[in-house]
């Protein structure tokens, strides 16, 4: 593993398991101090902490509901007072709903509308004071955003291609601080809300190209890679992690 991150300080909101724990302990791997926010699960957010610190880095928890805009903020300001600034953003937080239109609810489609995408603005905007200027936001969206894989995603394909247009747009608003804007967009992930051998397995491989679900670990080498000066010329961009589904 590098050391290309150290030093730097980062946050990665819904660390504490899947997706968003394999990418705190990935970039507490190349060297950088990690705070994670986690919704409910004190346990699964305590393992993460501990692999942060395994690493020799700082690490810590804070818990909020990202889909409450004053919980989130309040929980990133407090993140980066305990890190002394931040470097990388990762927004991992959300929430995953299916349903086709004619039994979507109006909360259902509140909730994760506020959790995917309120999340993303209140705590991009509350860490402005703190991101340093040459850092790194990265959003983790989905291939749902421009490729809706099955029926019932509407809603949650609608909030990512939600994120990845204030991806774009928050590229060109901070490019005169230096600060990058990028959007991960996986496909099947195995991962505990969508394992490999579950009940949407079926249905997906055969929708794959390279025949398998991805792992966490691989999209975490992606934000990595965007959150370090190797990425430096790449803003309001989204990168489709998928193993060939979008093709």
């Amino acid at each position: 593993m590098s050391n290309r991150l150290q030093g730097k300080k980062a946050i990665v909101t819904g660390g504490s398991r899947g997706i968003g724990a394999a990418i705190a302990r990935r970039l507490a791997a190349e060297g950088a101090d990690v705070v994670i926010t986690f919704a409910g699960n004190q346990d699964a957010a305590n393992q993460t902490v501990a692999a942060i610190t395994a690493a020799g880095r700082q690490g810590h928890a804070v818990q909020a509901n990202a889909s409450d805009a004053a919980q989130q903020a309040s929980a990133i300001t407090q993140a980066a007072e305990k890190l002394g600034g931040i470097d990388i953003l990762v927004h991992n937080a959300g929430i995953f709903q299916g349903a086709p239109v004619t039994q979507d609810q109006g909360d259902s489609y509140d909730r994760t509308f506020a959790t995917n995408v309120g999340g993303v603005h209140s705590g991009t905007a509350a860490a402005m004071p703190h991101l340093h200027d040459g850092g790194s936001v990265i959003i983790i969206g989905s291939i749902n955003a421009h490729h809706s894989i099955m029926p019932g995603l509407a809603v949650y394909g609608a909030t990512k291609a939600a994120v990845a247009g204030l991806a774009r747009g928050w590229a060109r608003d901070l490019a005169s601080r230096n600060i990058r804007v990028n959007v991960i967009q996986p496909g099947p992930i195995d991962t505990d809300m969508n394992p490999a051998d579950g009940d949407f397995s079926a249905a997906l491989k055969p929708l794959i190209p390279l025949g398998r679900y991805g792992t966490a670990d691989e999209v975490a080498a992606l934000a990595a890679f965007l959150a370090s000066d190797e990425a430096s010329y790449i803003t309001g961009t989204a990168i489709d992690i998928d193993g060939g589904v979008s093709a």
